[in-house]
């Protein structure tokens, strides 16, 4: 034991003379959990509570229009800025960047006598399927397109959900001016506006559920980000654990280490349970920035998951895997730079393809199988268990075994990698 605890010393030392190595493995990940979180949680506003700046051109006078504009408004997602309606396409372009929007709408000179044409035409036909008098003059209406301009910045889903606003706004001003018509043929007197609220207004409500184990709030940008970053933090320890090995190798250490009457284990199972506590430190920094940090710079706070030795042993089981994969790299590297490099590289890559850039469902579908075999999508999948769905240690217990096999093969490989190189 006493020899265990004089190499941990040792490694320990060696771990905090390397200034930049700490600032890559405690800072880095500090600043990209409040930063990435930053943005997401903005991004996340921009779609559900802030309205995004949009210039309104109509160039129609109707009755019509006036509608479709409060019906777009009561979107909520648009924060509609008009402009003069003799502005044309050119003026607009110039208007949307002088005026810091993303997106435009004209409203073309014929819209309400075009919506008017298409309500009649329908409502002639449903009254001649009842069996009812109907004007049989109608004829097939096109209709005029409402024009949406677009930053190319302004990504798809983004975009999407602006023309999924417009679309609704159109239908319900469409299906208003229908119900019109259909009242007007039938009572020979107006729709009232009292009718037509509650004709309009009948939408079944949606009520939306999280799909958690103790029905927690809804997810948000903290609770998807800081699992994620801290698994990155975790395995990129490579940066100064890699380099250490291939430090050590080249200095002779592990020859020498021979001539000591010390088994070699002692030696790597000292190194991995002093970056073992590293990563195990990365993780609760980075949850009590989450906890306590982000409720005083606008972000939602953490909520940790309510079983408390689930979060423990699935820290472990990730930090574990990290040690291993970094000390793995680092007895193939051949210079600190190939370590560094390829390691950096390869963590960002299985970053990626386990899901922690890029949801795992928003793939394609041949890399649902080929983002199984990167340990940081066991990591993320454990964790997202926890503090999304409220886990328990049953429920995550096959993401720890699966990140425990990953870890034992890393371990194989180390210790043929040293056998091969003739260091033990």
């Amino acid at each position: 034991m006493y020899k265990l605890w004089a190499s941990i010393l040792k490694d320990t030392k060696i771990l905090l003379r390397d200034k930049v190595g700490l600032a890559l493995i405690f800072g880095m990940p500090v600043l990209l959990v409040i930063i990435v979180t930053s943005i997401q949680n903005s991004a996340f506003q921009m779609v559900n509570k802030n309205k995004l700046t949009t210039v309104l051109c109509n160039k129609d006078t109707g009755a019509v229009s006036k509608q479709f504009i409060t019906a777009l408004d009561k979107v909520g997602l648009l924060n509609l800025i008009p402009v003069p309606a003799s502005n044309n396409e050119k003026d607009i372009k110039q208007l949307v960047r002088e005026k810091g929007a993303m997106i435009a709408i004209l409203i073309p000179p014929d819209f309400s006598q075009n919506v008017h044409d298409k309500a009649k035409n329908v409502s002639s036909k449903a009254l001649e399927s009842f069996g009812l008098p109907a004007d049989s003059n109608n004829k097939h209406v096109t209709s005029v397109p409402v024009t949406l301009y677009y930053d190319p910045v302004l990504q798809d889903a983004y975009r999407f959900s602006i023309e999924g606003a417009i679309q609704g706004a159109l239908q319900l001003t469409g299906s208003s001016e229908t119900l019109k018509q259909l009242y007007t043929s039938l009572n020979d007197k107006p729709l009232p506006d009292s009718t037509e609220r509650e004709l309009l207004g009948s939408q079944s409500p949606i009520n939306e559920v999280p799909l958690s184990r103790n029905q927690r709030d809804v997810p948000n940008a903290t609770q998807h980000n800081v699992p994620s970053w801290t698994i990155f933090a975790m395995f990129f320890i490579i940066l100064s654990l890699g380099g250490s090995v291939v430090r050590e190798k080249r200095s002779g250490s592990f020859i020498r280490l021979k001539t000591l009457p010390t088994p070699f284990w002692i030696g790597l199972l000292s190194k991995q349970l002093t970056y073992l506590v590293v990563t195990f430190l990365q993780a609760v920094i980075i949850c009590c920035i989450g906890i306590w940090l982000f409720p005083h710079i606008g972000l939602p706070g953490l909520k940790l998951p309510t079983d408390t030795l689930a979060l423990l042993v699935v820290t472990i089981a990730c930090g574990w895997c990290a040690v291993s994969y970094a000390i793995c790299i680092g007895v193939f590297a051949e210079t600190q730079e190939q370590a560094n490099g390829f390691g950096a590289m390869s963590v960002v890559i299985l970053a990626a393809i386990g899901g922690l850039m890029v949801p795992s469902f928003a793939m394609p579908a041949s890399f649902h199988t080929i983002s199984k075999i990167s340990p940081l999508h066991w990591c993320l999948q454990a964790y997202y268990e926890l503090f999304l769905k409220d886990g328990t240690l049953a429920n995550v217990l096959p993401n720890v075994l699966s990140l425990i096999l990953i870890a034992i093969i890393f371990q194989a490989l180390t210790l043929w990698g040293l056998r091969r190189k003739n260091l033990i």
